[in-house]
C-alpha cells in the first residue's frame, strides 16, 4: 500500500503512475488480480487510464459505459495500440517520430514503446439500461460520504469495545514519537518550514516506511525535500505536538509490531471527518481543536462548505 495523499490524481499524474508501477511490482502472479480503476475517463483522465493499460498487461478489461449519455470510445485493443496517452506513444505516433514530426518525445517507458505490438486482453463491454447509472456529480459526492465513513470506521478501532460511550481524541492514550525518529513530508502543497507544525498537528497521516536511514543532526524534525513512493503500514492522527520534548503525539490502530518499522509521516490533503471534531462529547467549555475566534482573512484559512445537494429521492416500484 502507498499513500498518494490526495482524492484525485489530476494535480501529479506523474507520481501516481510511480504508484501504480510500485504497487503492481509487489503483485506474485500466482493469484488473479482485480484491478478497479478511477472514473475519470474524459481528457487527461482517458489518457491516463491508456497509460495504465499498457503498463499494468491486463488479460481482460471490463468497460461500463454510462446511461444516456454520449459514449466513449470502446477500449478495444486496436483503440488502445493507436492512441497516445498522456506519458506513452500509440503507434501512429510513433510512425510520425520516425518521419521527423513529432516534437518533444514524452516519457515512455522502454517496454511500451509505440511502434510494439498490440496489446492481448479481452474486452467486456457492459451497457447498463436503468437511467442515471453512472452520473459523475452523484458519483463524487457519493464517494465523499463512503471516504469519510471508511475513516470513522478505521478510527473506531481506537475504541474500547467494552465502554458505551464514543471517547473523544483527547481522552485516548497516544504514542509518543520523537522528532528524530521519523522524517516528515506534506505531499499536496508547500509548506514553510517554520509553519509545517501547524500544518501536522490534529492532521491525519500516513504511517510510511521509507529504505533510507534517517539521520538527524538535531532533535529534528526530521523534513524531506521531495514525496517519497514508498510502502504505507497504515494511517494516524496527529494528536499533538511537543515543541518542548520534540514529540509527536499520534493516535493510531496500528499494532506495535508493525510501527516499530514506521520511520515517516506523509500529510496528504485528506480531512479528518468533521464530526470527529465538532462531536466530541462530554467537552466543558472550548472543545479541543474546533474554534470559533478566528480570523477568516488568514491566508489558508476558510469557512467549512455544507453539502446542499442532498435531497431526499422517491423511488417507485
Amino acid at each position: 500500500m502507498v499513500y498518494y495523499g490526495q482524492t484525485s490524481c489530476e494535480q501529479d499524474t506523474e507520481r501516481y503512475l510511480d504508484v501504480v508501477k510500485y504497487v503492481f511490482s509487489s503483485y506474485k502472479k500466482d493469484v488473479p488480480l482485480v484491478i478497479n480503476t478511477m472514473g475519470w475517463v474524459k481528457g487527461d483522465g482517458l489518457l491516463l487510464l491508456i497509460d495504465i493499460i499498457r503498463l499494468l498487461s491486463p488479460s481482460h478489461i471490463v468497460q461500463m459505459d454510462v446511461y444516456d449519455w454520449k459514449a466513449m470510445a470502446p477500449l478495444t485493443p486496436e483503440y488502445v495500440h493507436l492512441t497516445p496517452g498522456l506519458y506513452t506513444k500509440g503507434k501512429q505516433q510513433a510512425k510520425c517520430k520516425r518521419m521527423g514530426l513529432a516534437g518533444a518525445e514524452p516519457w515512455s517507458n522502454s517496454e511500451q514503446e509505440g511502434d510494439a505490438s498490440a496489446p492481448q486482453y479481452k474486452l467486456l463491454y457492459v451497457h447498463p439500461e436503468f437511467p442515471r447509472a453512472g452520473v459523475a456529480g452523484e458519483a463524487r459526492v457519493h464517494s465523499s460520504i463512503l471516504r469519510d465513513m471508511s475513516i470513522l470506521g478505521y478510527l473506531g478501532q481506537l475504541q474500547f469495545p467494552d465502554i458505551g460511550a464514543v471517547l473523544p481524541l483527547h481522552s485516548l492514550m497516544p504514542y509518543q514519537v520523537p522528532f528524530s525518529a521519523v522524517a516528515l513530508r506534506v505531499i499536496h502543497t508547500d509548506v514553510a518550514p517554520t509553519n509545517i507544525m501547524y500544518a501536522v498537528n490534529a492532521s491525519w497521516v500516513g504511517l510510511c516506511r521509507i529504505p533510507d536511514e534517517i539521520r538527524c543532526q538535531t532533535e529534528g524534525p526530521v523534513l524531506l525535500t521531495q514525496t517519497p513512493v514508498c510502502d504505507c503500514l497504515g494511517f494516524g492522527i496527529v494528536r499533538g505536538v511537543d515543541m518542548e520534548k520534540k514529540l509527536y503525539h499520534v493516535l493510531t490502530p496500528v499494532p506495535p509490531e508493525n510501527l516499530r518499522r514506521v520511520n515517516c509521516l506523509l500529510l496528504g490533503n485528506i480531512a479528518i471527518p468533521n464530526c470527529v471534531l465538532v462531536g466530541q462529547q462530554g467537552v466543558e467549555g472550548e472543545i479541543p481543536y474546533v474554534t470559533s475566534d478566528y480570523n477568516y482573512s488568514i491566508l489558508g484559512s476558510g469557512k467549512l462548505k455544507k453539502k446542499k445537494h442532498f435531497k431526499r429521492r422517491e423511488y417507485a416500484f
